[in-house]
């Protein structure tokens, strides 16, 4: 089988793409690929602290590689740290690495122009699918996710905090894609049929940063 590297930042699209996979393919996902920022020590964009990432990883017995940028850091960080990562498991034998994307043309021409130096190929594996039919998807394969960030310019803030449900869908504005795929929301995903048990945690303090909603998630216990 051909070794590949999920492109993971803990959320519903990059969960579903190793659902898709783990259902049938000739691929073999051997790690989880993250980015987090060092001044925060959390998943970049997401906000998700790394405490709560690793029990993710661990739930779901994949070893997980992480590519640290700093805070504000631009496409030239991301790209030559990311790089960095990438050669270091090429070196072990990955030959292609796995997102989640959903329809983005430009996003996924930056992510082929991006591995293409490094010999590596990029596989999209839910690409062009129905993000309504995904979501749906999502739900009935029994995953469960929390809304960790949202864009109040594409999504009232009152939905940071909000488990993923059957209703979900319904009560978006019709300007919101089901999926978020356009930015207007991230999730953490937090139980379902690839893990082993669930990833316990506490809610935190719903907070603005950067002009976008967190929803802070606290390892039980502290």
């Amino acid at each position: 089988m051909k070794r590949v590297v999920l492109s993971w930042s803990g959320g519903k699209d990059c969960c579903l793409a190793l659902d898709k996979l783990r259902q049938g393919s000739d691929l073999e996902v051997v790690g989880l690929l993250t980015t987090l920022t060092g001044d925060f020590d959390r998943v970049s964009m997401h906000g998700v602290r790394r405490a709560i990432l690793e029990r993710q990883a661990e739930r779901l017995g994949l070893p997980l590689h992480i590519v640290e940028i700093s805070h504000g850091a631009g496409n030239e960080e991301y790209e030559s740290q990311t790089a960095r990562a990438l050669e270091a498991l090429r070196d072990q034998g990955i030959t292609a690495v796995v997102f989640g994307d959903l329809f983005l043309r430009d996003v996924r021409l930056y992510r082929e122009r991006m591995l293409a130096p490094l010999a590596l190929e990029a596989l999209f594996p839910l690409w062009g699918m129905d993000t309504r039919a995904l979501l749906g998807a999502f739900i009935d394969r029994g995953y469960r996710a929390v809304i960790v960030c949202v864009d109040p310019s594409r999504l009232a803030p009152s939905f940071a905090g909000r488990v993923i449900d059957a209703t979900f869908a319904d009560s978006l504005p019709d300007s919101v894609d089901p999926c978020g795929e356009n930015g207007e929301f991230h999730t953490f995903v937090f139980d379902g049929p690839l893990f082993r048990a669930p990833v316990e945690f506490v809610p935190g303090h719903i907070v603005c940063r950067d002009s976008f909603w967190f929803c802070d998630l606290l390892p039980r216990g502290e």
